[in-house]
This record gives structure tokens, sequence and C-alpha cells, in this order.
């Protein structure tokens, strides 16, 4: 089983597999990752973020700057993430800890833009959450099929933006350049609105690789992998979601 999204890719799902050769070893099912159980870790993970986001979220709602806490966990969190993708084995304790630190990035920045424009974080939840609901009841009724072909294009243009990111802030940072991104523009919109489409694709690896690899049979610790693979995309869609309900709102 080889996976194109560029999260499970890289955390350890074929090299895991290739642990459970079907030899005449015993299989303990209470040992082995389940798909309701890599639910209920997701939901695990989801009160854990909440929790220190009302963290930061507080702070600067009562007259503190949260912004060394919001900078730090975003940058600790983006380790973890790395680490879990060498080290699968140990998503039990990276995973919690990686809620827990982007918990503190995401009740910052949730902050900031609500300081800008009161009220854009419940639409920012409430659409990140509809996109979530739908994208399921599509994978969960097979009106998506992820198929190879799907996966190649998904990944593509998962890595084109992240490139993209990527040289867009080196360029502000080294030089004048104002990527077609900022602002308020027609341009800039329709990349927002491009980019949370990518972001939703996502989901539809994320629910396609837990379910294999529930079929699979791999290590229990897998459910913890896969549930902070989906809270990754999660993240993601909801910060472009931000992004995009705060580009509206400065036109009006």
């Amino acid at each position: 089983m080889e996976s194109k999204n560029p999260f499970f890719k890289s955390k350890g799902f074929t090299n895991t597999s290739a642990a459970n050769d079907h030899s005449s070893v015993v299989i303990d099912y209470n040992d082995t990752m389940t798909v309701s159980g890599t639910i209920n870790k997701s939901f695990i993970l989801l009160l854990l973020l909440v929790a220190t986001a009302l963290v930061t979220w507080n702070l600067a709602f009562n007259g503190y700057n949260p912004m060394l806490l919001t900078i730090g966990g975003a940058i600790i969190g983006l380790i973890l993430v790395v680490v879990a993708s060498f080290k699968p084995q140990l998503s039990t304790y990276l995973a919690p800890a990686y809620a827990l630190f982007e918990g503190l990035f995401i009740g910052g920045i949730s902050a900031i833009f609500e300081a800008m424009y009161p009220g854009i974080v419940i639409q920012a939840v409430g659409g990140t959450f509809v996109t979530f609901v739908v994208c399921f009841a599509l994978y969960k009724y097979k009106i998506v099929q992820v198929t190879e072909k799907f996966k190649s294009v998904v990944i593509a243009a998962t890595l084109a933006i992240g490139v993209y990111y990527l040289i867009s802030w080196l360029l502000t940072m080294f030089t004048s350049f104002q990527p077609v991104h900022y602002g308020n523009s027609m341009m800039s919109i329709g990349i927002s609105v491009f980019v949370i489409v990518i972001a939703a694709l996502n989901l539809f690896l994320d629910f396609d690789q837990i379910e294999k690899g529930a079929q699979e049979r791999m290590p229990k610790y897998m459910e913890w992998f896969g549930a902070m693979g989906l809270m990754v995309t999660l993240v993601w869609l909801y910060i472009e979601f931000l992004r995009l309900l705060s580009k509206l709102s400065s036109r009006d």
C-alpha cells in the first residue's frame, strides 16, 4: 500500500505495513488499528487543541500578548509532525503533544483575526466543520472514489501550493516583492478558494489511508498516527478559511 498523501506518505504507513506480512504470527485484533479507534483519538486531539487554544485566546482578550506562545506553538507543532513522520511508533506521545502546542498557535492566530474582523472565527469554524462533514459523507457513500489518479493530482497540487508559499515567503523576506495571494484582490481571493479546495481534497486522502491502515491491521499506535494526520489537514483548512474570510471582509 503506497500512499500519495504528503503527510501519510512519510509517516510510515508503508514501512509499518511491511511488518504485517501475514506470516505465521497470531494477530491480536485488540492490538491493531481500527477506524473507530482512530476516530476516538481524533476527538481526543481536537479537545486537547481547543483546550490550549482557549489559553492564548483568553490571554489576547485580557490584555496580554500571546505572540510568544503562538509562534512557539507553531514551531514546536511543526517539529513534532516532522519527528512523527520518521518515528510513527512514537505517535502515542507525539500526537497529543502536537495537539497541545498547535492549539496555542490556533488560539493566538484566531484572536488576531477576531480582533480585526469580529465574528470571523465562528465563520471559519463553521466552514471547516461543514467541509469536513460533506467530504466525509462523499467518501463514506463512495460518491468520491479515491483512485491512484485522484491521489496523484491532489498530492501534486498540495506540493505546488507548499512550494509557492515557501518561495513567496522567502521573496518577501529579502525583497520588496508582494505575492499575488496577498491583499484582497479577486486574484488573491481566487487563490484562497483554490487552496481551500485542495485542502478539502486532502481529507479524502486521509479518510482513505485510515481505512486502508485498519484493513492492513497495522499496529495500534497507528491510530494516533492517523488522527494526527487528519488534525494536520483540519488545521490547514481552518487557517485557509480564516485567510479567505478576512479578504472578503476587508472588501466590505
